[in-house]
């Protein structure tokens, strides 16, 4: 690894950001970028099996800052049970690769249905199936409230508020939240929730909302600087509840995977300082 950088002592590549990277291409991107701390995704993970990739990211004297993603726990009979399944699965392997955080991204309506309600109970549900689960390993599941524009695919889940409601009825090292600028960066209550969240923040994570929207939403987030939001408050809001860990940046943009990953870093860690840290 290069000289450390003091300033980059708690940033995290999420691994999304370099979408086109492996495992071990992105922890030795970290490596080559003076990155300390990796978020891996658990579809590139199982192209080389947890203790691979584990090993890699000890190898390279890096920290798992978090396995994306869980969740996707709305949907009832057989399909609900598989679920559950697969995020005991998403537990075991996050415990396997030494990350206490798993991020639950919640789920949207299943096919068909328009039963908001419904849906929610059965997330709320499946999150106290699953919790004690996680506290026994040693994996704190990371409920991550998405953009309102997501809720009909992807999380009913939309507000910091909402989920602290369903994470404080569970022990705080079971059950935590994430705070990602990019989906709660326009909630009017955004600052007291997080300084309500104090020790359950379990991830903070950082990229810029875009405008104008591409056709596909999901892409719509941007490297810091390049949108609409103010990012140092943010950092400043989490320090002063109470969080100590790793700041990830996670985008999803068909430019930024379409540049040289190693740019893509070079870049990061300049916006991070400017922006982030420095405001």
């Amino acid at each position: 690894m290069t000289t450390p950088d003091p300033r980059l002592a708690k940033l995290s590549l999420n691994q999304m950001t370099t979408r086109s990277w492996s495992v071990r291409e992105a922890v030795d991107g970290c490596v080559r970028a003076g990155i300390p701390a990796i978020g891996l995704w658990r579809e590139p993970v199982a192209e080389i099996g947890v203790a691979a990739a584990a090993k890699a990211v000890a190898d390279a004297g890096l920290r798992v800052s978090s396995l994306c993603r869980g969740g996707f726990l709305t949907a009832s009979g057989d399909a609900g049970r598989a679920a559950l399944d697969d995020n005991r699965r998403a537990i075991d392997e996050a415990a396997g690769l030494g990350t206490d955080c798993l991020v639950l991204v919640v789920g949207g309506l299943p096919d068909a249905s328009r039963d908001l309600r419904g849906a929610r109970q059965r997330m709320a549900d499946a999150v106290a199936e699953l919790a004690p689960y996680a506290g026994e390993r040693g994996v704190r599941l990371a409920l991550e409230p998405l953009h309102p524009m997501y809720c009909a695919d992807r999380a009913v889940l939309s507000t910091l508020g909402q989920a602290l409601d369903l994470a404080e009825q569970f022990p705080v090292d079971q059950i935590g939240i994430v705070v990602d600028t990019f989906h709660i960066w326009w909630d009017p209550d955004v600052w007291a929730q997080i300084a309500r969240a104090g020790a359950r923040i379990a991830s903070f994570q950082v990229c810029d909302f875009l405008t104008p929207l591409p056709a596909d939403v999901l892409l719509g987030r941007g490297m810091m600087g390049d949108g609409h939001i103010e990012f140092a408050p943010y950092q400043q809001a989490v320090a002063a509840a109470g969080y100590t860990g790793d700041t990830e940046v996670e985008i999803f943009n068909a430019d930024v995977w379409a540049t040289d990953p190693d740019q893509v870093l070079a870049t990061m860690k300049q916006r991070y300082v400017d922006l982030v840290l420095e405001g």
